[in-house]
């Protein structure tokens, strides 16, 4: 039995530049992220029938890997050369469609327990290339890479997403008031909508408003990730506050719509009762909203009273782990 456990993340500054419609066209994204304490589960075993079952929100028993419906099962089992007697079981913390990076957490918590199942040591970084390589190439998703890498590595981390397909990862060096800022002052409501990010980013892509340049408003988007980075380097975290609010702008502008007209308005009514800022966090139109806020009980309050459920949180600075490997 191998156990392996993945981090959801957010996204704090220069979230879309990882799309690669983007970053190959203006030859760098660039964004900073955070893995959170909130996960990805995955379980393989063998299967002692020598065929292949896989427990999710459905459960497949199939002949081979090939046969399965479930499309990242199918390319991860593929991609490490599992072609049968395997059973793999899924949980998570936080279900799917909700902007947290389930579908990158899960590739990569797949990966690595399928990986150790066949002896085969892999670095985390190697994961996430992998795991990118599956959802990416051979699927054929609107997405990017950021959940991936962020879920691989763990803790606040920096991202350089080039053109020709190389990312750098540099983990941030924060001084402990700051963490400690992060992991007490952020707070997360989840606005009761589900999606498929990857529709949400086809759609964006696809028809961006006629007033938008959408690669424009993407350079300031990256822009932000850097004040982000150096704001959060220097404590400065009404700045940090207050960028993200400026974030959420941006995206406002890329996807108006009467989702976000609501988003918009919890945001601002956080803001008004005391919230340094906030936003949306992932690929928008629903999801969890995103406060920096150190003085709180209004916040919890006006977001009560909206309708909000808090999911409290800390920052994960493992990664994807293996919690049990027996034999």
């Amino acid at each position: 039995m191998i156990i392996t456990r993945t981090p959801l993340r957010i996204s704090l500054g220069g979230g879309g530049t990882d799309l690669p419609f983007y970053y190959r066209e203006s030859g760098r994204g660039f964004l900073i992220a955070a893995a959170i304490n909130k996960y990805v589960y995955i379980a393989v075993h063998r299967n002692f029938d020598d065929d292949v079952l896989l427990k999710y929100s459905s459960v497949e028993r199939v002949a081979r890997a090939e046969d399965a419906a479930h499309p990242l099962l199918r390319e991860c089992m593929l991609s490490t050369g599992i072609r049968s007697g395997v059973e793999i079981t899924s949980m998570a913390d936080i279900p799917a469609g909700t902007g947290l990076g389930s579908s990158g957490a899960f590739t990569v918590g797949v990966l690595r327990a399928l990986h150790l199942h066949q002896h085969n040591h892999i670095s985390n970084l190697d994961l996430a290339r992998e795991a990118c390589e599956i959802e990416i190439d051979r699927l054929g998703e609107a997405i990017g890479k950021q959940d991936q890498y962020i879920a691989a590595v763990g803790g606040v981390s920096a991202f350089t997403f080039n053109a020709d397909e190389t990312v750098e990862v540099e983990a941030l060096e924060l001084d402990p008031v700051t963490r400690r800022g992060l992991d007490e002052n952020l707070l997360l409501f989840f606005t009761g909508v589900r999606r498929s990010a990857a529709s949400e980013l086809r759609a964006m892509q696809q028809s961006p408003p006629p007033e938008v340049s959408l690669f424009r408003n993407l350079d300031l988007v990256r822009d932000l990730g850097h004040v982000t980075r150096e704001l959060l380097e220097n404590g400065d975290m009404d700045g940090f506050g207050q960028v993200l609010t400026r974030q959420w702008e941006l995206k406002y502008q890329r996807a108006p719509g009467p989702v976000h007209d609501q988003v918009d308005e919890w945001i601002r009514s956080g803001i008004a009762v005391g919230a340094a800022g906030g936003k949306l966090v992932g690929a928008g139109g629903g999801g969890f909203l995103l406060f920096y806020a150190e003085h709180k009980p209004e916040l919890r309050q006006a977001m009560e009273a909206a309708g909000l459920e808090e999911v409290r949180f800390v920052i994960d600075y493992d990664g994807s782990t293996t919690t049990m490997a027996s034999r």
